[in-house]
């Protein structure tokens, strides 16, 4: 085989290696920094290394689980239109064993992190046991499904709030569950707007006007917890409710107009009001909490 033959498959092969553990993905894991913010930590170098550390855990964590899901799920994804092409696994660009060989990497990392920072692996531990939970049953019960997505972003901010060992208000924590019931409530909507109950075997129990009434619920709950949150522990960040309240219209105009939502990921990076929304929100988050 010529070199450069052989270099192309080598490249083609560590591109899908890298499509396997999806880092695009990882922008999700900023919940883990939330209490970083909140509680005014980040101007302590410590705070934000211990931050990052376990935010850089879940990163792993979350790989681990989108590996073991498309394990399980490799036969339905070649029977799928999209996911036969665009999953490693199922376009056979990667091998199973191949892919049971890194996660089980991941995990050695992730058992090497208790000595970093075992109580963020508690909760991680937690996570990983959810999403077998939701790999094997829970992705096929309609609302539990939902909801074990939502507390995989609870669990995130759980972990941040261990790693800094600090409380974290309950308000946050249910904002935060609110706010992940709207992603995936819409996500479930746009998956059943494109797809139809082909996309997955669970939308054939959902309708989408069902799933339109779970994310409006869901986003009216999010600013009003948020508000309340914002109104009885942290006056200072009220000039970010109107960037918290036009985030949710515009990603509802992505969901809507120009037909996001599937993947919230793609759906963020695609919209630079959207990017520009969230630094925003996290520069007014950091001058409103800066210590004087």
């Amino acid at each position: 085989m010529p070199d450069t033959v052989r270099k192309g498959a080598k490249r083609v092969w560590l591109h899908a290696l890298i499509r396997l553990v999806r880092p695009k993905q990882w922008i999700k894991n900023g919940f883990v920094l939330a209490p970083l913010i909140f509680t005014g930590e980040f101007t302590q170098r410590t705070s934000v290394i211990q931050a990052l550390v376990a935010a850089a855990l879940f990163c792993l964590a979350s790989s681990a689980t989108y590996i073991l899901n498309d394990i399980f799920d490799v036969e339905r994804d070649r029977r799928h239109p999209v996911k036969s092409r665009t999953r490693p696994l199922a376009a056979g660009q990667i091998a199973v064993p191949t892919a049971l060989a890194l996660l089980a990497g991941i995990y050695v990392i992730l058992i090497a992190g208790w000595f970093i920072a075992p109580r963020v692996i508690l909760v991680i531990l937690g996570y990983l046991a959810l999403n077998v939970a939701y790999t094997l049953v829970l992705k096929h019960q309609p609302v539990l499904d939902i909801f074990s997505i939502a507390l995989g972003f609870v669990l995130r901010v759980w972990a941040g709030a261990v790693a800094l060992d600090v409380p974290v208000s309950g308000w946050m924590f249910v904002t935060t569950l609110c706010l992940a019931l709207y992603l995936a409530a819409v996500k479930r909507g746009q998956e059943l707007a494109n797809s139809g109950v082909h996309g997955r075997k669970v939308l054939e129990r959902y309708s989408k006007q069902l799933v339109d009434r779970y994310a409006e619920m869901s986003a009216t709950c999010a600013l009003v917890f948020y508000s309340m949150f914002v109104m009885s522990g942290k006056p200072q960040l009220v000039i970010t409710v109107p960037v918290v309240l036009f985030g949710l219209f515009r990603y509802w105009y992505v969901v809507e107009m120009l037909e996001g939502g599937e993947s919230p990921t793609d759906a963020l990076f695609d919209d630079w009001p959207l990017i520009l929304t969230v630094l925003a929100w996290v520069g007014a988050c950091m001058w409103a909490l800066w210590p004087v």
